[in-house]
C-alpha cells in the first residue's frame, strides 16, 4: 500500500466507521503522565478520561493525547501521556503538532472567502484560472468539485511504495505544479461530479488557484485571512523547514521489519512532502478550538458560501471506493454519532492524529465542539486509531446502527 492510499484512508475514518487496531508494543518511558483535565458539568468527563488513560504507557497505540470539548453542555480539557518517551516527562498540554487535513478545512474557507468577494465562481472551470496548468481533459472540472473530492483528477504518485522508502524521503518536497502535472497527465477517475474520491489533489490544486487569484502566497494569505484575525498565534505552515518548532511532544511510528518485529522510531521532523495546501498545517488544540467556534458561527466564512461547507453533492454521488453515499462537503465531512450528525475533518501525519468535529442545533447554534491532537504510532494505519476512536465517541456518542 503506498503512502497516498494510507493517507486517504485515514482521512476518510470519520466518514466509513470507527474500528479499532490491536495496540503495538511501544518502549516504556520512565514515567507515563496520568490523564488530567478540567471539567465543567454537562460532560461524560470520566469517558473522555478514560480514553486518553493509557496515552504514553507501555504498549500503547499513543503516546501522549491532547483533547478540548466545549459547547453549551460544557467544558472539559484533558491531556495524558508524554512528552518524548526518553524523559518520560508529561506531555505539554500546549504543545504544537502537525495537523495534516485538518489544513483542507482552512483551505475551504479560504476559497470560500474569496467566492464572497467576487473574485472565485465556484461554478466556473478550473482551468480559468489556471489554464496553463489544467489540461483540456479536465476543461469541466469546477471550483466545487475540486473542494467537495468530485473532480475525478486522479492522485498523484508517492517516492516509494513502502513506509520504509516514504521515510527515506522524508526530507524531500515536490512542487505542488508538478504534482498537479502528474496527476492530470492521468486519465480521469470519473466524470466531473459524478463519483466521489477523497483526495489531496484537488486541495493541492486549491491552494495554486488561491495564490493565482490573489497573486499572494498561501502561507501570506493563510496569515492575512484567518490566522492574524483569529489571534492564532500558534498555528502557521512551515515550509521546507522539517522541523517542529517551538513547545510540541514528540511522534512515533512503528515500523516493522520483514521478520515481523517491530522499531518505534522518533518521527518528529518530517518535511511537507507534497502535502502543500492539503496537509501542511501546524497548530495547537487551542488555536483550533477557536478557529472550529469561529468557524462554525460564520466569523470565518459567511452566508452561501458557509453552506456550502454543509451540503453534501446529490444523492446519486457515491463514493468511488466504497460504493457509500458521498459523506465529504466543501472542507468537511459528516457522520452521525449518538444521534447528531457530527461535522468535521480528520488529518494525519507520521507520529500526529488530529480532529476537529462539532455538532449544531435545528437552529443552527454549535451545541458541542471536539479538538485533539492524539500522537498515535501508527497515525496512517487503515483503521482510526484507538485512542482518537474512544475520544471521538465518548465526546459525542457511538456511530448509528447502519
Amino acid at each position: 500500500m503506498n503512502a497516498r492510499t494510507r493517507t486517504t484512508l485515514l482521512a476518510t475514518a470519520l466518514v466509513v466507521g470507527l474500528s479499532a487496531v490491536p495496540a503495538v508494543a511501544a518502549p516504556a518511558p520512565a514515567t507515563a503522565a496520568a490523564a488530567v483535565g478540567h471539567t465543567t458539568p454537562g460532560l461524560d468527563t470520566l469517558a473522555l478520561r478514560a480514553a486518553i488513560a493509557g496515552a504514553g504507557k507501555p504498549g500503547a497505540d499513543a503516546t501522549a493525547a491532547l483533547v478540548r470539548v466545549g459547547g453549551a453542555g460544557g467544558s472539559w480539557r484533558g491531556s495524558a501521556g508524554v512528552h518524548d518517551l526518553a524523559s518520560g516527562a508529561p506531555a505539554d498540554p500546549e504543545g504544537r503538532f502537525r495537523a495534516g487535513s485538518v489544513t483542507k478545512v482552512f483551505t475551504a474557507a479560504m476559497v470560500l472567502q474569496l467566492a464572497g468577494e467576487g473574485r472565485v465562481d465556484l461554478n466556473r472551470p478550473v482551468r480559468a484560472y489556471l489554464p496553463d496548468l489544467i489540461p483540456a481533459a479536465y476543461a469541466k472540472v469546477t471550483v466545487r468539485q475540486l473542494l467537495n473530492h468530485t473532480s475525478g483528477i486522479p492522485s498523484a504518485g508517492s517516492p516509494g511504495g513502502s513506509l520504509d522508502d516514504v521515510y527515506a524521503h522524508r526530507f524531500e518536497s515536490r512542487d505542488p505544479k508538478d504534482v498537479v502535472r502528474e496527476a492530470t497527465a492521468q486519465k480521469p477517475d470519473f466524470a466531473p461530479g459524478t463519483e466521489q474520491h477523497y483526495d489531496n489533489i484537488g486541495y493541492t490544486v486549491a491552494g495554486l488557484l488561491l495564490e493565482r487569484v490573489t497573486g499572494d502566497s498561501y502561507a501570506h494569505q493563510l496569515a492575512t485571512r484567518i490566522v492574524r484575525p483569529l489571534r492564532l498565534t500558534n498555528t502557521c505552515v512551515p515550509g521546507a523547514d522539517p522541523a517542529l518548532r517551538g513547545p510540541h511532544n514528540h511522534g512515533y511510528q512503528v515500523f516493522t521489519a520483514p521478520d515481523g518485529s517491530t522499531d518505534l522510531r522518533d518521527v518528529t521532523v518530517w518535511g511537507a512532502g507534497d502535502t502543500f495546501a492539503a496537509g501542511d498545517l501546524i497548530s495547537t488544540t487551542a488555536d483550533l478550538e477557536h478557529f472550529t467556534n469561529a468557524l462554525f458561527t460564520g466569523r470565518v466564512v459567511r452566508g452561501p458560501q458557509l453552506k456550502e461547507m454543509f451540503t453534501l453533492p446529490g444523492r446519486s454521488v457515491r463514493d468511488m471506493e466504497t460504493g457509500k453515499a458521498a459523506a465529504y462537503s466543501v472542507g468537511l465531512s459528516t457522520i452521525r454519532l449518538g444521534g447528531h450528525d457530527v461535522w468535521g475533518k480528520t488529518g494525519g501525519r507520521y507520529g500526529y492524529n488530529t480532529a476537529i468535529g462539532a455538532t449544531l442545533s435545528p437552529s443552527g447554534d454549535v451545541t458541542r465542539t471536539l479538538v485533539y491532537s492524539v500522537n498515535s504510532t501508527d497515525a496512517k494505519g487503515e483503521d482510526m486509531n484507538p485512542t482518537a476512536m474512544k475520544i471521538m465517541t465518548a465526546a459525542f456518542g457511538a456511530p448509528d446502527p447502519a
